[in-house]
């Protein structure tokens, strides 16, 4: 078999030791990673800008040591566009400051008196206006609600919620008694009890504040702007005036939002501003996501992208840093790998069990799967609660321990 020689020429010869050469360079300098070949210059590559050229008020809320109460839209508004990556990493950053990042509450949800409801709610299956197919009940009795407690508890889930359908509590005597009692018992078991019962004054809030209620939910579900396209039967201010009772009373107020309702990303801002210039933020801000019932007005509504949620979510930490961000209604929607985004964002409590109130909820086997792999656990009751006056009283104490300057004449 003949050889073919290759001659080159010197010039030739000239240009294969130029690239061998700048091959070697090349190789020797090599960046390992994802990213290889980073200008100096980041921004080059259209990298977020660095903390120090965000606005001041992004830079402030991440590093406060506590929450406030005078926000103005525009601050939330600039929060909220922040670029979203850029966005998420904060409000992680902020959750772990003021939280533990690893504890989830696993809160669960019974529906105590199903359907009837009087009030025109376009979201809600429960309204006697719309055919939704779900049928009017009398009130489940104590002794079924705590079974339904017990079985939560051997689950994992801490905070038992019970949620009833009608307008609000007047000329229910037997009712709140009944209510009571379920409260005692279910307090009795060591769990954190909440209830959502419509409008209630300030005598109905001490009596439930007096059972032993933790928590009482009454969500104003969306931007002051917006929520006369959801709602006409109540207004905005009475659900405001709800919140104060609970708050007055003593008791934990629980009171966020539904997207997907038709908003825009405005009225997400418009609800964060509601709750976070409250006289004192929420205990928990519940972030739900509509689940359309068909035969309601919202009944064809296409799903809000996550995207919207994920932005909610992170802003809502940032804002109200102390506040238990809840993943609540529609969560069946997100894949695990979103759940997980979301607490990386800030959000620790879920809804967990059998059902929410009409509708499909994600379960505790399903739960426990995703907490093992992630490295989550269920937060303790009361948890949150202990935190806050271990940090309360450590804040007394440095006062106290705080050099006082002299004054002299």
């Amino acid at each position: 078999m003949s050889r073919t020689r290759f001659t080159f020429s010197s010039r030739s010869m000239g240009a294969l030791q130029c690239l061998r050469q700048t091959r070697s360079q090349l190789i020797v300098s090599r960046s390992y990673g994802t990213v290889t070949n980073v200008p100096d210059n980041p921004s080059l590559m259209g990298v977020a800008p660095s903390l120090e050229s965000r606005p001041n008020v992004f830079r402030q809320a991440i590093e406060a040591q506590a929450p406030r109460t005078n926000w103005t839209k525009k601050e939330i508004e600039q929060i909220y566009n922040t670029p979203l990556m850029e966005l998420a990493f904060a409000a992680g950053t902020v959750h772990r400051r003021f939280h533990n990042p690893a504890s989830i509450q696993m809160c669960t949800l019974l529906n105590i008196k199903t359907g009837g409801c009087s009030e025109d709610c376009s979201y809600c299956a429960q309204s006697s206006r719309y055919s939704t197919g779900v049928k009017a009940s009398k009130m489940v009795d104590v002794d079924s609600v705590l079974a339904a407690a017990k079985i939560a508890k051997e689950n994992g889930s801490t905070r038992f919620c019970m949620g009833a359908a009608w307008r609000d509590m007047r000329g229910r005597k037997t009712n709140l008694k009944n209510v009571k009692a379920m409260v005692e018992g279910v307090r009795g078991m060591g769990m954190e009890v909440c209830v959502t019962l419509g409008m209630i004054d300030d005598a109905q809030a001490k009596e439930l504040k007096d059972a032993g209620l933790t928590a009482y939910n009454h969500n104003v579900d969306t931007s002051r702007e917006f929520y006369p396209s959801v709602i006409s039967t109540r207004t905005y201010d009475e659900r405001l005036a709800t919140i104060n009772a609970v708050r007055e009373a003593g008791l934990n107020v629980c009171t966020g939002g539904i997207l997907g309702l038709g908003e825009k990303a405005t009225d997400h801002v418009g609800l964060i501003h509601t709750v976070a210039t409250l006289p004192a933020h929420p205990e928990s801000f519940p972030v739900n996501t509509l689940v359309p019932i068909k035969g309601t007005p919202l009944g064809d509504k296409d799903p809000i992208p996550f995207n919207s949620t994920l932005r909610t979510i992170a802003t809502a930490r940032i804002v109200m840093p102390r506040t238990i961000v809840r993943l609540a209604a529609g969560r069946t929607t997100l894949s695990e790998e979103q759940q997980v985004l979301c607490f990386m964002a800030g959000a620790n409590a879920v809804f967990t069990g059998e059902k929410m109130l009409t509708t499909p909820c994600n379960g505790w086997d399903e739960d426990r799967v995703i907490f093992d792999k992630w490295g989550l656990r269920p937060m303790e009751s009361f948890e949150v609660e202990a935190l806050r006056e271990e940090s309360k009283a450590s804040a007394t104490q440095a006062v106290k321990e705080t050099p006082q300057a002299s004054v002299t004449a």
